[in-house]
């Protein structure tokens, strides 16, 4: 069995890498990553600088990028530009991308991976802590989306790699709010891909598994009992880590994958095939609310 490629938990760049890809493959790209300052945005930007790709990383708070855009430089030689925005303002998108735009002349790549998530059953989630997920997941990938459409995309083409996730497949407890906003980004995909394709636009989700070292996952999996027992029983029987995303997103972003458009690629080493629910969980948080 192949062994994954070496990784970090914290939010820090790779001690070394061995090119797994040609390492010029996006030779003097941009690429602009919302939610690239932690976790497995962090990864992609990293990964894409180590194949010869600028990027712009945003997110809401400027001194987290600011910080992680300082390790990324360092770490890989190449520019990068920390921004603050929140996905689900227009305003603070267009000025980004405009900043962004003013910095390095294009933008040739997207990645959508700013989201939000906790665990909540649904009989007991807010209206309000629904609809903050959905605006920023899926109102807030369309918004990014759109935005650099119009101000580039239309006219120079593009790629935009939306990453999502596989709970909307299988319905999976506790997570309808994020399920439901992730599988309306997965259809979002399809559309922007049909529309957009003749402007040479392509458009594909990235589906990720339980992935180690991320807040998400230290957020959702930490309440679930016997969570090592279910993941020794997918498939690949291990947790995927940040650089296999990050080689995933390499990949959709990259001639290599020049005419896929449309589509979703699951990255979870089978567990979305095999992963049990859990519905004792729904007893265990029947007290819990989400009320944001």
């Amino acid at each position: 069995m192949a062994q994954p490629p070496p990784d970090v938990r914290e939010d820090d760049c790779l001690p070394e890498y061995h090119h797994l890809f040609c390492p010029d493959l996006l030779q003097d790209k941009v690429a602009f990553i919302t939610g690239g300052g932690s976790g497995i945005g962090f990864r992609i930007a990293e990964i894409f600088m180590r194949h010869g790709c600028y990027t712009v990383i945003a997110s809401r708070s400027l001194p987290r990028v600011s910080m992680a855009a300082r390790k990324l430089a360092a770490a890989t030689g190449q520019r990068c530009l920390p921004l603050s925005l929140d996905v689900r303002s227009p305003l603070a998108i267009t000025a980004a991308v405009e900043q962004a735009l003013k910095e390095f002349g294009k933008i040739d790549i997207l990645i959508n991976c700013a989201a939000g998530n906790f665990l909540c059953p649904a009989g007991t989630l807010s209206s309000n802590a629904f609809k903050t997920v959905m605006d920023i997941d899926t109102l807030g990938t369309f918004n990014v989306s759109r935005i650099l459409y119009e101000k580039f995309f239309r006219d120079h083409g593009g790629v935009i790699v939306n990453i999502t996730a596989t709970l909307g497949t299988r319905g999976q407890v506790l997570q309808v709010h994020a399920g439901s906003a992730k599988a309306a980004v997965d259809a979002m995909t399809r559309h922007l891909a049909v529309e957009w394709g003749p402007q040479n636009i392509r458009v594909n989700s990235l589906a990720p598994g339980l992935i180690s070292g991320t807040e998400g996952f230290q957020r959702l999996g930490g309440l679930q009992a016997g969570l090592n027992a279910k993941v020794l029983a997918s498939p690949l029987k291990r947790l995927g880590n940040k650089t296999e995303i990050a080689h995933s997103a390499l990949f959709l972003a990259s001639p290599l994958a020049s005419y896929m458009t449309g589509a979703v690629l699951v990255v979870d080493g089978g567990s979305w095939l095999t992963f049990p629910n859990d519905v004792g969980l729904l007893a265990d948080l029947t007290s819990f609310s989400a009320k944001l």
